[in-house]
């Protein structure tokens, strides 16, 4: 038989630290704060007399993706004030999730439970000081007594929307990036070491090597596939984020 040897698990989560506790995942979202931070910059720094082009041009039309394509439409123009934050989130997530198809990195940063956590913790915190901030602390109030629900139904409710609200939210944010993104570096990895291992056939199992046309064609399609799911994570969790603010400035349970 070809000799075909799937790595642990553990072995394709996980690379020696650079230094301590800073490996792979951790040089990949620095990279990614850094170059959405210096992209904006650059931007922001050319003339705005001019057309726009280049660098900027690619700017303007990411935040008019965010304003129109999320934030109008879940937020209105109340929400405005929060696409800086938004756009934050969506670019800072799509750069993390981008370099589970480049050669030396192959993994997405937010295929480790830490990075969707902490940005699931961030966003959770956020909606809830605005949540306080438009209803104070009466916000707490409508989620354990929700408005609008009948009486007799208001303390079964009240405790679906707490728990929902407070525990849930965040962890189904986590689980659902970073689900979604491991799952696509498994596939790439799997297709890449049968393909490996049929075209690097031993003289006598020359009969393998065709059949390794077929996991490279998988390979490719799934790279491809890659690029469609690291944005569409990234933009999942950004309009998700929106509809959380947007329930908590407008009150959950609430007419309006």
């Amino acid at each position: 038989m070809f000799a075909l040897e799937f790595p642990p698990i553990n072995g394709i989560l996980r690379w020696k630290d650079f230094f301590p506790s800073f490996n792979k995942i951790g040089l990949i979202a620095v990279l990614a704060a850094v170059i959405g931070s210096l992209v904006f910059f650059l931007a922001g720094r050319k003339s705005a007399t001019t057309a726009p082009k280049g660098i900027r041009n690619f700017a303007e039309v990411t935040v008019e993706f965010i304003e129109n394509g999320i934030v109008m439409q879940t937020m209105g123009k109340q929400g405005l004030k929060y696409t800086p934050f938004l756009l934050s989130l969506f670019v800072f997530i799509y750069l993390c999730n981008v370099p589970g198809i480049i050669p030396f990195f192959q993994m997405p940063a937010t295929g480790r439970v830490a990075i969707p956590m902490m940005l699931s913790l961030t966003v959770w915190f956020v909606f809830i000081v605005v949540g306080v901030k438009h209803q104070g602390l009466g916000y707490f109030g409508h989620l354990l007594w929700p408005p609008g629900v009948p009486t007799a139904l208001k303390p079964l409710v009240g405790a679906i929307e707490f728990v929902s609200t407070i525990i849930v939210t965040p962890f189904s944010l986590t689980v659902r990036l970073m689900a979604n993104m491991l799952a696509g570096h498994i596939l790439l990895v799997t297709f890449a070491i049968l393909s490996k291992s049929m075209f690097e056939a031993e003289t006598y199992q020359v009969a393998f090597i065709p059949l390794g046309i077929m996991p490279f064609a998988m390979l490719v399609g799934v790279t491809a596939f890659e690029v469609l799911v690291g944005f569409l994570q990234a933009y999942i969790f950004t309009i998700l984020t929106a509809v959380y603010i947007n329930n908590s400035m407008a009150g959950h349970g609430d007419d309006h």
